[in-house]
Formats: C-alpha cells, sequence, structure tokens
C-alpha cells in the first residue's frame, strides 16, 4: 500500500514537474515575441542582457539569500580560462535565439530549433572525429528532412530569422559539447550555471547592445503609448525566464531520461500550438506535417540515444558518444531551449 502511494506521487510529482516546465518555458517565448512584434520593442540584444540580468539577480538570491541550492566552488583561474568561454557561447546562443524570434514566427522558430541534434551529432564527427552508431544517423534522417519541409513551405519565411535560428542551433550543440571538457569536474546544475555564466553574459552583451540598440531604445520609451505597462512585460519576461532555468533543476530530478525526451518534443508541439493561437501566423498543411516529422524524429533519435546507452555491459556495440542527462540539457535550448 505504501509503495503504491509512493509511485502515485512519483507520477504525479513527474506530471507537475513537467507541466511547470512547460508553462514557463512556453510563456517566455510567447512573452519575447509579444515583445517584438505587439509592443514594437525590436531590440533582441537588449532583451537579452535583461534576461541576464534578471537571472543573474535571481540565482544570487536564490544560491547566497534563500540558500535554497548550495554553491558549487569555482577555482579563480577556471572562472576565466573555463566558465568565461562556456558564457561568451552560450550568450550568442541566447541573443540568436531572441532575434530568430524577432523576425520568424514561434513555430517556425521551435522547428529550427530541433536540428540541435543533428548539428550536435554532426560537429563530433566533423571536428572531434567522434564515430556514431549508424542508428544515430538513421534517427537524423526525419529531423532533417521535416526542416526542409517545414522551411520550403513557411509562410512567414525570413531568411535572416532562419540563419539566426539555424547558428542558434550550433551555438547550442558547441556549448554542449565544449562543457564535457571545459567544465570537466564541475557538476553544475542550472541555477548553478546560470549565477556563474549570466553576470559575464551581461558583461560581454552590454557595450554591444548599449552601442548598436540603445539610440532605438531611448526613441522608443519617448513614444511609447503604454510605457508602464509595456515595461512590466519586458522586465516581467526576465523573471519568467529566471524562473525556467528553476524549473528545469526541477524537471530534470523528477523524471526519467525517456520521459524527459518525449516531455520535450511534447513541449514543442505545445508552443508552436500556443503561438498560432494567440498570433495566428499562417501555417500551411505542409508546414504543420513538417514540424510534425521532425518532432517524431527528435523523439526516435532519443529513444535510440537512450537505447544505445543502455546496452548491458560488454554487449557488442559499436563505439557512440555517450553523455549524461544533465549534459543534454544546455541551459537555453536541446529540448530545454534556453531561454534565459
Amino acid at each position: 500500500m505504501e509503495e503504491s502511494r509512493l509511485c502515485q506521487w512519483s507520477v504525479i510529482r513527474s506530471i507537475l514537474a513537467i507541466v511547470q516546465w512547460w508553462g514557463f518555458n512556453v510563456t517566455v517565448i510567447i512573452m519575447n515575441k509579444w515583445i517584438f512584434q505587439k509592443l514594437d520593442f525590436k531590440f533582441p540584444l537588449t532583451v537579452s542582457c535583461i534576461h541576464f540580468i534578471a537571472s543573474a539577480i535571481g540565482a544570487y538570491l536564490v544560491i547566497k539569500v534563500l540558500k535554497l541550492k548550495p554553491l558549487i566552488q569555482v577555482d579563480p583561474e577556471d572562472l576565466w580560462r573555463r566558465i568565461f568561454p562556456m558564457s561568451f557561447i552560450f550568450c550568442i546562443n541566447i541573443v540568436l535565439g531572441n532575434v530568430s524570434l524577432r523576425y520568424i514566427p514561434v513555430s517556425f522558430m521551435q522547428t529550427i530549433k530541433s536540428f540541435t541534434p543533428a548539428t550536435t551529432v554532426i560537429l563530433q564527427w566533423l571536428i572531434w572525429k567522434r564515430y556514431f552508431d549508424w542508428r544515430i544517423w538513421a534517427s537524423l534522417v526525419p529531423i532533417v528532412g521535416g526542416i526542409l519541409l517545414s522551411s520550403v513551405t513557411e509562410l512567414s519565411f525570413n531568411m535572416l530569422g532562419f540563419f539566426a535560428a539555424l547558428f542558434g542551433c550550433v551555438a547550442t550543440s558547441t556549448k554542449t559539447i565544449l562543457a564535457e571538457s571545459l567544465l570537466h569536474g564541475y557538476k553544475f546544475d542550472s541555477i548553478n550555471t546560470v549565477y556563474y555564466m549570466a553576470p559575464f553574459a551581461t558583461m560581454i552583451l552590454a557595450v554591444p547592445a548599449m552601442v548598436l540598440e540603445g539610440p532605438g531604445v531611448a526613441q522608443w520609451l519617448l513614444t511609447c503609448p503604454s510605457l508602464f505597462s509595456s515595461l512590466f512585460i519586458i522586465f516581467g519576461s526576465g523573471v519568467t525566464a529566471f524562473c525556467l532555468n528553476f524549473s528545469i533543476f526541477y524537471v530534470i530530478h523528477s523524471t526519467t531520461a525517456v520521459t524527459f525526451n518525449v516531455a520535450g518534443n511534447l513541449k514543442v508541439a505545445v508552443a508552436f500550438t500556443c503561438s498560432w493561437l494567440i498570433f495566428r501566423n499562417p501555417i500551411s498543411v505542409m508546414n504543420a506535417i513538417g514540424c510534425g516529422v521532425t518532432l517524431v524524429g527528435c523523439t526516435f533519435y532519443g529513444y535510440v540515444r537512450q537505447m544505445l546507452a543502455n546496452q548491458a555491459p560488454g554487449a557488442p556495440t559499436a563505439p557512440h558518444t555517450q553523455r549524461s542527462k544533465t549534459e543534454l540539457l544546455p541551459l537555453v535550448s536541446d529540448k530545454l531551449d534556453d531561454k534565459i
């Protein structure tokens, strides 16, 4: 009886973790798109900088003030030698995601971001000369095919937004791969990662944001018809972005790798649907089919990788790269979608 209750509570806890993760993730994406499209605040660097500042403050409060998470100590030399390079890629990744949202619909951006598993495998194969089982390569075929179909049939296609999302996938993959070497020996959770990287990312982005977008932001502040409510939404998106990072920590510790993979793909479908209901961007039948094929491919990819990782010790298998579940969770976007 007791075991049955524990099992039921475990299931309920997993469902709650997934739902709150979906909620924060989709809310951040929708709020960012709303800021760019409805508020006419077309400054992705500034939005990213606000998110970094809010996340840095939030992580400090959680670790130093509320003491909800223990601080992982980092050697001072490693702050610049290892954390700073990761923060630079982390910053580029978030900025590219927001630039893509500035120019293309949420549904299309989410579909392109699903290309991240393919870019990760390809980069490891080309640059790091790592060999992958043929089943991994086969699982990438529907991902690539679905994205090609979505891109060709996208009714709101924008070249700049498309390439920003695509290079965002490359940045996400690079960050994930480099984390294996640069962060070796440090078992960072999402909160500690934000604690160390968000201040560096703010420092990196602050000057370019002021130089490139400062005059435009000043003009927007002078001409915005509902300034208070608009600023509330903009800064609220930063707070929600930090809550997303906190929810990531919860969902990782409440679900299995298989559940997480399926939930991550369903999250894309939820974001796709919610964005269409709110913004009513035109979506063709073939475009929706392309997104569906991509999500099926991502699910299959996760299943194949999990199957290979769980093979019995000593069983004959081709060499392939194995990464733990947390290593597959980039701060912003594979399935967590990097929205800090």
